[in-house]
């Protein structure tokens, strides 16, 4: 046995002796009696686990539920929940800081909150558990609206079933949005002397925590149904909504009852939370097949349109019929909608005058640029972020903000942060709204590039086994930078690692064509992928589509060569 073998060896005997899960203790147990009697798969499998730490990410902390260090457990959730916890404690300038702490449908996502409430009241913090599972987007809602100090919500979105994580947020000057620099490495330096210490049975714990009344899903319905209350148009709305197994519909039915809105038809296979998934080979609506079954009723009863929430329903996507599709629907991109939710934003703002000083758009700068142009429009000020709302809700004087992943902001004063909920309920509103002078969505996607132009864009998403692969990628790319794209040759490029001070840093690299299109390459920050957003602005839609079909083809011959 090598010494590196024999230091994994004792570092998983380390982990075992201070891990509460008996499902977890087993599977570990098995497994360190398999590596130290030479098997080669267990030993690599060991090596995984515990060669690192899962580290805060775009969103804190998420991964595949195992036993290890690099593997979301409940080892790991009580390491983070006692660093977080002095982490607060470090920062309150006075009183007890308060945390919030909500949690969705996924395996073990109830007992991580409850793990979590019971150190955060061992550290002598006021906890709040949320009364049962419940949209993330309640939880970032809750947070402000109790004036709380930080949230945790406890949820994987949109990833395998086999995931989990730990979404942190912060409140007073924050607002309630997502953690960002400097706070993540503070509070990960916190975990880490946790770690150090080397036994999560010793973390001090309390049951005086407090759990939420239903008072606070009623506050979240109430502000949420008045985003958009149903206007003239909507008595007889058609349509169809499915929750991908997750745990949207139970909030959602609520506020769309309160906003008035008639009922959709529903999925039932796929209405109920359930952290199998059964239905679908990806719980994420981004993904082919997802949204079949919403597609196939919306055929079948004749509807006008799907939604649909991802399983924590901080996002959002919208299904409308389409000859031209296979089946006859297809989903909006992610930057179709947010088009559509912009323009509706911008025109809010200057219904009656000139929109306030500083009122401004924002979107992830692989989001397309339309957003931009309807800003210019309407006279608002316009902020590109790197990706991730972390960056977009702390965009200044927001009004609405949006990344093409299917994540939008429509309700800033209430909640900061992605919410597939509100942002539906928007949605809602428009499709409405065009009804009731027999247009539909499409229509209005039309009426927007009459007055900004037409846009097209598309992506190409490389999922891979091995990460190292996206890291030899983008150096293959900052090494030896191509001349163009196909035909269209390269203007510019912009490496946001070395971007200059002021403007977005990051793993980005933006290219700029002669043709006035856009490529953005960029590692996925949540998953193992390798993600490339193409953007063409023309003076058809057609031509704006053409020109995204030619660098889609040369991105993947590129990329084909690089892989």
């Amino acid at each position: 046995m090598s010494a590196q073998e024999a230091t994994l060896l004792t570092q998983a005997r380390a982990w075992l002796r201070q891990d509460p899960d008996p499902e977890t203790r087993d599977e570990l147990a098995g497994l360190i009696t398999s590596a130290g009697s030479g098997d080669e798969a267990a030993a690599a499998d060991l090596a995984d686990r515990f060669s690192t730490r899962l580290a805060f990410g775009t969103a804190g902390l998420r991964g595949e539920l195992a036993a290890g260090s690099n593997r979301m457990n409940r080892v790991l959730v009580a390491q983070a929940a006692a660093g977080f916890a002095a982490y607060l404690s470090e920062k309150a300038s006075a009183g007890t800081p308060t945390v919030v702490i909500g949690y969705d449908g996924r395996k073990n996502s109830r007992v991580f909150a409850k793990d979590s409430a019971e150190i955060f009241a061992g550290a002598g913090l006021r906890a709040i558990l949320l009364p049962r599972l419940l949209p993330t987007p309640v939880l970032a809602f809750a947070v402000r609206h109790l004036g709380a100090d930080a949230g945790v919500m406890v949820t994987a979105s949109h990833n395998p079933p086999n995931d989990n994580g730990y979404k942190v947020y912060l409140g007073g000057a924050d607002q309630g949005s997502q953690i960002v620099a400097p706070a993540d490495a503070e509070i990960a330096a916190h975990i880490q002397q946790v770690a150090d210490r080397g036994d999560a049975r010793a973390i001090p714990r309390s049951e005086a925590y407090e759990t939420a009344g239903e008072d606070i899903v009623e506050a979240y319905v109430a502000a949420t149904a008045a985003v958009a209350p149903a206007p003239v148009g909507t008595a007889g709305l058609r349509w169809v909504y499915t929750a991908l197994h997750g745990v949207g519909w139970e909030t959602f039915s609520r506020i769309i009852g309160d906003a008035g809105y008639p009922a959709p038809w529903t999925v039932t296979e796929q209405r109920d939370p359930d952290p199998t998934f059964r239905t679908v080979s990806f719980p994420n609506p981004e993904e082919p097949g997802a949204m079949d079954l919403a597609f196939a009723k919306a055929r079948t009863l004749g509807a006008e349109l799907v939604i649909a929430n991802d399983p924590d329903a901080d996002r959002l996507a919208v299904g409308v019929p389409d000859e031209t599709a296979e089946g006859g629907w297809r989903r909006l991109t992610g930057n179709e909608v947010g088009l559509l939710l912009g323009w509706r934003a911008a025109r809010a703002a200057t219904a009656d005058g000139p929109a306030a000083p500083g009122t401004s758009l924002a979107c992830s700068l692989v989001s397309s640029p339309a957003l931009g142009a309807v800003a210019a429009r309407y006279g608002l000020d316009f902020h590109e972020t790197l990706t991730g709302f972390k960056w977009i809700s702390r965009a200044p004087g927001i009004a609405f903000g949006y990344e093409e992943a299917l994540g939008y902001l429509v309700n800033p004063e209430t909640v900061r942060d992605k919410d597939g909920i509100s942002a539906a309920v928007a949605l809602l509103g428009l499709a409405a709204e065009a009804r009731g002078r027999d247009a539909t969505l499409v229509d209005l996607l039309e009426e927007v590039a009459a007055e900004v132009g037409h846009f097209a864009s598309g992506q190409v998403s490389i999922r891979v086994d091995d990460v190292a692969v996206i890291g030899r990628i983008m150096a293959a790319l900052r090494q030896d930078p191509p001349a163009g794209f196909g035909e269209t040759a390269i203007t510019s490029v912009e490496d946001l690692l070395t971007a200059a001070e002021g403007a977005p840093a990051g793993d980005v690299l933006r290219y700029r064509l002669a043709d006035g299109s856009r490529v953005i390459v960029r590692p996925s920050g949540t998953e193992p992928k390798l993600k490339v957003y193409l953007d063409a602005r023309a003076d058809s839609g057609e031509a704006a589509h053409a020109a995204v079909a030619a660098l889609d083809a040369a991105i993947r011959e590129l990329l084909a060569r690089l892989g």
